[in-house]
């Protein structure tokens, strides 16, 4: 048996108005999912454990089948195994956004333009985080590069005792001042994040792109405070070689630190420019190389959802559905053996709030060897609440999807 997950991160949504009061997986051509979901068991699963914050971090977690409340330790901790950084057990790490703000003389003043620096390129943010690094790098704080907006801040012999860092993708538009923490022991890490204006404003990248008519990505922006991450092996739970396709440091971050394959894919950004047909290939290039399971992570529909772009959203879903799940399928029927797909988002990422949600998420788990007429036409929010499926904890699913005792 070979297993797949096709993690559709943020695909999940309230009505949206622009579409009539309808979602985009309501709108979405997506012939692959649905036909799937009428031989498939469908749901709803709770990624997001009551008292946790509905990040990709922990619903992520869930879904590849640990159990946030017992393993998690922070979103940047996690970010950084993938980028290499080998922490110490009194090390502290912070996501640290490259972020456009708006150019007011006071900083607190300023407005969240865009939490990804203008969908700044990986090659140019580690010029700007170079430069962070040699104007503001010390004993004590050291900034690593991760991918295009998304980077990392080590904070040898650090606190996760700071107060709430206010994640920049939840205050789009808005003003920040009222955002900016104000607990005493998070004031060196604000004053970076002001600080680094000047660093980045008249860097040779960012004049560039304003010459282009492109945002700068002109400040920094940390959150998601966290320690050393312990996560059991994927494989000494599940008895399954895993392996994981992602363009986001954060679904990396957990596959090395549970010793799974990370696949390496060129191209892949993490929106709708991706490379879905490559990191299918790569996917399954896995399992014919002996890997059992697949985890596919694409983050287009959630990015799609924080920059408030409902067409951009359903064509993201359409994308997956035809440049994914299409070939995914047919080279499961070539390898030849029986099969279980997953197929789900972490949470939902609505348009009209931009931002996460707590609500349990629609999934389908089907299985080639044991098809079951469901009832089910198409795959969507309603029709899998309609069958009054609530998978709670939603930890338990990669059990269900792998038949196996968790150990």
């Amino acid at each position: 048996m070979k297993y797949a997950v096709v993690l559709c991160d943020g695909m999940a949504d309230y009505p949206v108005e622009q579409f009539g009061g309808a979602t985009p997986m309501e709108m979405a051509k997506k012939p692959n999912m649905d036909r799937l979901a009428s031989f498939a068991e469908v749901g709803l699963a709770k990624t997001v454990p009551d008292g946790m914050k509905p990040g990709s971090d922990v619903a992520n977690l869930s879904v590849m089948g640990f159990d946030p409340t017992k393993c998690y330790t922070g979103r940047s901790p996690l970010e950084a195994a993938s980028i290499g950084i080998d922490l110490a057990d009194t090390d502290v790490t912070l996501r640290c956004n490259l972020v456009t703000l708006s150019d007011e003389e006071d900083y607190a003043q300023r407005t969240m333009v865009d939490y990804s620096g203008g969908d700044i390129s990986t090659e140019e943010a580690a010029q700007l985080i170079a430069a962070i690094q040699q104007e503001m790098g010390d004993e004590v704080f050291s900034f690593h590069a991760g991918v295009q907006y998304r980077h990392c801040l080590l904070w040898h012999n650090g606190s996760t005792d700071i107060g709430f860092m206010t994640p920049p993708h939840d205050i789009s538009d808005r003003v920040i001042g009222e955002y900016l923490n104000t607990n005493p022991a998070a004031a060196q890490l604000i004053d970076m994040m002001k600080r680094s204006v000047a660093v980045l404003s008249d860097h040779p990248v960012n004049r560039k792109r304003v010459a282009e008519g492109k945002r700068p990505a002109n400040s920094v922006w940390f959150w998601g405070e966290g320690s050393r991450p312990r996560l059991d092996r994927f494989e000494d739970m599940y008895g399954l070689k895993g392996a994981v396709v992602s363009a986001v440091d954060l679904i990396r971050g957990i596959a090395k630190c549970a010793d799974m394959e990370v696949l390496e894919v060129e191209g892949a950004t993490g929106y709708i420019d991706t490379c879905f047909e490559d990191k299918t290939a790569a996917a399954l290039d896995a399992l014919e190389r002996g890997a059992d399971m697949v985890y596919m992570h694409f983050e287009a529909p959630d990015e799609c959802g924080h920059r408030n772009e409902p067409e951009n959203k359903v064509r993201s879903i359409e994308m997956i559905d035809s440049r994914v799940l299409a070939p995914l399928l047919s080279g499961l029927d070539k390898i030849g053996e029986p099969y279980r797909i997953l197929i789900l988002p972490d949470h939902p990422t609505p348009i009209v709030t931009k931002t996460h949600a707590s609500d349990p998420v629609p999934y389908l788990l089907y299985d080639s060897s044991a098809e079951k007429n469901s009832g089910i036409s198409c795959f969507t929010e309603k029709t899998a609440a309609s069958t009054g499926v609530l998978i709670d904890p939603a930890c338990t699913l990669m059990q269900r999807l792998t038949a196996k005792e968790n150990g």
